[in-house]
């Protein structure tokens, strides 16, 4: 239930938005949890670059849920950012709770990233015919997010 007097969106738009970026925004919130964990337990060569690293990219990811939540509350919708909702419908897969080398935690950033990524361009797509604010919204959440792609997988060749 929202209670607010002005809308942005029809109704029907709206719902079908707010459930486009709902699932934008879990995935967001379990990528940033799945950096901390690698930023905690990476081991290794190139430890610090790699441990630095991950915490430049956790900022854009953060970043990135806030304004996707900020903008379903924009639209009527409450945004579900908990715990149970981020486990129970994330898109990504598990990361492991142990030690990584740099190696497998590069590897594995990369493939979470590429998820994520392709997540946001589904949405990006879909967005298309009912809400050009909240793609545009993604595609600048998804350039960023490519960006750091690029920047980890280098570091696998």
């Amino acid at each position: 239930m929202t209670g607010f007097k002005r809308t942005i969106l029809t109704a029907e738009k709206s719902d079908k938005v707010s459930g486009v970026l709902q699932q934008r925004l879990v995935d967001l919130v379990d990528l940033a949890l799945q950096l901390k964990q690698a930023h905690w337990c990476v081991v290794g060569n190139n430890f610090r670059a790699v441990h630095l690293q991950l915490d430049e990219i956790i900022v854009d990811v953060r970043a990135g849920s806030d304004e996707v939540a900020e903008r379903i509350s924009a639209l009527g919708v409450a945004p579900d950012g908990r715990s149970q909702r981020v486990a129970s419908s994330t898109k990504l897969a598990e990361i492991s709770a142990g030690f990584e080398s740099t190696k497998d935690t590069i590897s594995v950033v990369a493939d979470r990233l590429q998820t994520t990524i392709e997540g946001l361009r589904d949405s990006i797509e879909k967005l298309d015919d009912l809400d050009l604010i909240s793609q545009d919204m993604l595609i600048a959440i998804s350039a960023s997010l490519e960006k750091h792609l690029w920047m980890v997988q280098s570091q696998e060749l």
